[in-house]
């Protein structure tokens, strides 16, 4: 894991700030009757297991719009919401950037507020398990707006280091746990839907007799 922040110089009423962090993950998959590879194909599967479905907007088959859960950084509180193009190519990687992002509440951060977030996730095979294997690459920039801009550089890179691993590690942890139940549920669900229509059946036998 990489966590880095850099300044640039102070401005007469702002200072333009650069956060830059990394995230990596490993998620151990049992094999099962359906390949994680096909799971992969549907890249929608991810945007729901990074992010809360109520809310999640799906704007074309391969974007999505999320609005993330509200934020605060020193005195600001602030709500981003990211429009995300989430697709996977021929060997089931699923590639994820971000293509737009909007600061909610602040109209003034949200005019000097750039997002860039890059990531994959793929699958390697082991013996007896999928591998996947992720990294996430963020970098934000942002005009500190004055009063702010005053606080000693040491004291925004503290809060802009903490501000970000909490993120990243927020959307690993959900990835980590989401991703390989909601898998498990799809790779399985004929055998479920299977039981439920036997079960059904073995219902109305018995109403008969």
């Amino acid at each position: 894991m990489l966590i880095s922040f850099a300044c640039g110089q102070k401005l007469s009423s702002s200072m333009y700030s650069q956060f830059v962090a990394s995230q990596s993950l490993e998620i151990d998959v049992p094999e099962q009757a359906v390949p994680i590879e096909h799971y992969l194909r549907q890249p929608q599967h991810l945007v729901r297991a990074i992010a809360d479905p109520r809310l999640i907007k799906q704007l074309s088959p391969e974007s999505f719009r999320i609005k993330m859960r509200p934020l605060h950084f020193m005195s600001l509180n602030f709500q981003p919401m990211v429009d995300l193009k989430v697709w996977a190519d021929s060997e089931s990687t699923v590639h994820l950037k971000s293509i737009g992002c909007e600061i909610l509440g602040l109209d003034y951060i949200n005019q000097r507020f750039t997002l860039d977030l890059k990531g994959k996730l793929y699958p390697k095979q082991g013996i007896d398990s999928t591998l996947l294997k992720g990294t996430a690459n963020l970098k934000v920039s942002v005009n500190v707006p004055f009063p702010l801009s005053l606080t000693p550089e040491t004291i925004l890179e503290t809060t802009g280091n903490s501000l970000l691993k909490s993120v990243l590690v927020r959307i690993k942890q959900k990835l980590m746990h989401q991703l390989l139940l909601d898998y498990l549920q799809w790779a399985n669900k004929d055998q479920y839907t299977n039981v439920c229509i036997q079960a059904q059946k073995l219902k109305g036998w018995q109403l008969e007799s």
